[in-house]
């Protein structure tokens, strides 16, 4: 077994991990970047290393830096969690490479599973059943034109061939829509996995997302764990799974079906560890979408149901232990589900809400587990996924569960940052939760959305933003000499330094910044004016000063959390003033555009 393991990850799933080593008896490395210097998963680490700055490119997804701190820690081993460089192929076979052993499949399965289009291939040839629609990419529009008319039909998904989480997924319903589906598609590909090739299958309108846990180790034995109903989602992106699925959904006969077709999927690629075969499911017919090579984010709900910590079979797997289960050991009793709690508006389309965290309390009691990367205090990021923590419970059937959900939402107290705790306590009191709809009927409905808006506004947290310094010393432990860096507030308790002298052999305390409540917004908050409702990076400006717009219409484009989010016009008139800049960061409440009306303008 490995002495000591490096997670290369922040967070919950961070946390997840190390809490799985410590069972063992592993020692564990975090990394984190300047940003994350106070997180939990820091904290926890019996070692922690600076990557570099907040940006994932400079810090989670510097594979050079990465391997250094293995190197300087000792540690026998990599655990990728999920996101970040978890699929990540070409870093596999750096550390393959360099002898040090991931924990995860080997880089040719995700290699083979990382496109989209070698893996509908690759499945189409073990036997697998594919969504129809094509195993190779699609050069053109013109190409694509002409496949969606004579292949496929409309409508038709245009998809990113390495794609994942929603990005680069377009839908064309009619022939006219094709072009617009086709360019985005490859945009987003491009933009988000550098990537974009595209390619078309034919698009199911109202599927079920249902996924199958497999396990895998070095001795050749494969197992799956049952079923995951994830089909609750927006922007094709999960924020309720449940396991097993509804029984009115998937029984027995077809669960053993796609059982095996994730077992067979797994066996196709010399699998190694957790991974989830994801498909679609429709009118009795499944079909393989993709292939997460990684442990999941909802893996819990099938951890409750089946007894089985995932996470620790994949740390064994990678150890050469053979699984510690066969198939006939696999048994599902009663019913999980999983709440995503994000840091998002679900009134306002989902759109992010980053902040500061004051009081913070998690719910507990039977049955109740919540994994969370944060706690009083803390501070949920734009720079990073939205996502706060996973609220999971598990009771003797779904309904029983349902109402166990309803009872800890009702105890999640999370002070000064609208989460999606509101939307959740809403969707699970409907009818159609508790009939198994995928609620899209609701999730497309902005009335609908509106109504799961908190009895009580949320009140941001006031945060200070006193001025962080770095101070240089030079330290002595047991005859050895250290430089260390100090990092803390100008005016806080870092040293016995007086504002305005140098402390150490380096920096000195700074003036201090105004508090976010004495700096003065870019807006002037009148009812022409259009402030920004998110923090993020401005992507795309599409209007332009002297425009005439319609209430509705698209402004910008402002990326933030992983995510696009569009504004639009909030009345109609006559743009007068655009301060969006592409390219640039914004804040909550920075003006985007003054729309004055048409004859206001005009004077």
């Amino acid at each position: 077994m490995f002495e000591k393991i490096l997670v290369a990850n922040r967070g919950e799933i961070a946390i997840r991990i190390m809490r799985a080593c410590e069972e063992l008896g592993i020692k564990t490395v975090a990394v984190y970047s300047e940003l994350d210097r106070d997180a939990l998963h820091v904290q926890r680490a019996d070692e922690a290393y600076l990557l570099g700055p907040a940006e994932a490119s400079a810090s989670y997804l510097n594979v050079d830096r990465i391997v250094e701190v293995v190197r300087e820690s000792g540690a026998d081993a990599v655990h990728p969690g999920y996101g970040f460089l978890s699929e990540n192929a070409a870093f596999v076979q750096r550390l393959e490479t360099e002898g040090i052993t991931f924990i995860g499949p080997p880089a040719s399965a995700i290699d083979a599973m990382g496109s989209k289009t070698k893996a509908r291939e690759l499945m189409q040839k073990a036997g697998v059943p594919i969504v129809p629609g094509t195993t190779e990419p699609v050069e053109t529009y013109e190409d694509a034109l002409r496949i969606a008319k004579d292949e496929i039909g409309f409508p038709v998904a245009v998809k990113a061939a390495s794609g994942g989480g929603g990005k680069g997924f377009r839908v064309a319903l009619t022939e006219d829509k094709l072009k617009d589906a086709f360019e985005g598609a490859s945009r987003e590909g491009e933009k988000f996995f550098s990537d974009g090739t595209v390619y078309l299958e034919r698009y199911l309108p109202r599927p079920r997302h249902v996924e199958i846990q497999v396990l895998a180790d070095t001795h050749g034995n494969v197992i799956h764990l049952g079923e995951r109903d994830c089909s609750i989602q927006r922007r094709h992106q999960k924020l309720i799974e449940e396991a097993p699925a509804p029984p009115w959904v998937v029984d027995e006969e077809l669960r053993q079906r796609i059982g095996k077709i994730g077992i067979d999927a797994a066996k196709a690629v010399n699998y190694v560890g957790a991974g989830t075969i994801e498909g679609m499911l429709q009118d009795g017919e499944y079909f393989f979408l993709e292939m997460n090579t990684r442990v999941q984010v909802e893996h819990c709900v099938t951890e409750a149901v089946t007894g089985i910590d995932i996470v620790k079979q994949g740390i064994k797997a990678a150890a050469g232990y053979e699984l510690d289960y066969k198939q006939e050991d696999v048994v599902l009793r009663g019913h999980a589900i999983e709440a995503r709690i994000n840091a998002e508006s679900a009134p306002m389309n989902f759109a992010p809400t980053p902040g500061a965290i004051g009081e913070y309390l998690e719910p507990s009691g039977p049955g109740v587990r919540v994994d969370s990367g944060v706690g009083a205090g803390g501070v949920v990021s734009p720079q990073y996924d939205p996502m706060v923590a996973k609220l999971i419970v598990w009771d003797v059937d779904r309904e029983q569960a349902t109402q166990r959900m309803l009872r800890a939402l009702s105890e999640y107290k999370i002070e000064g940052l609208t989460t999606l705790i509101p939307f959740h306590q809403t969707i699970f009191a409907t009818e159609n939760w508790a009939k198994a709809s995928t609620c899209s009927e609701l999730l497309e409905d902005k009335d609908w959305l509106k109504s799961t808006a908190p009895a009580e506004p949320v009140v941001p947290i006031d945060q200070d933003d006193d001025e962080t310094v770095t101070r240089e010393y030079a330290v002595e432990v047991s005859g050895r000499k250290f430089d260390v860096k100090v990092h803390g507030e100008a005016f806080g308790p870092v040293g016995t330094v007086a504002a305005g002298a140098v402390g150490g052999n380096g920096a000195g305390a700074g003036a201090g910044k105004k508090k976010r409540s004495e700096r003065k917004k870019s807006g002037g908050g009148g009812a022409d004016d259009l402030p920004s409702p998110i923090q993020g990076n401005m992507w795309k400006v599409v209007a332009h000063e002297g425009q005439e717009v319609a209430e509705g219409d698209l402004i910008c484009i402002i990326e933030a959390m992983k995510m696009e989010n569009e504004i639009t016009a909030h009345k109609s008139g006559v743009i007068t003033t655009l301060a969006a800049k592409e390219g640039e960061p914004i804040n909550t409440g920075d003006l985007i555009a003054t729309i004055k009306a048409a004859d206001a303008a005009a004077e």
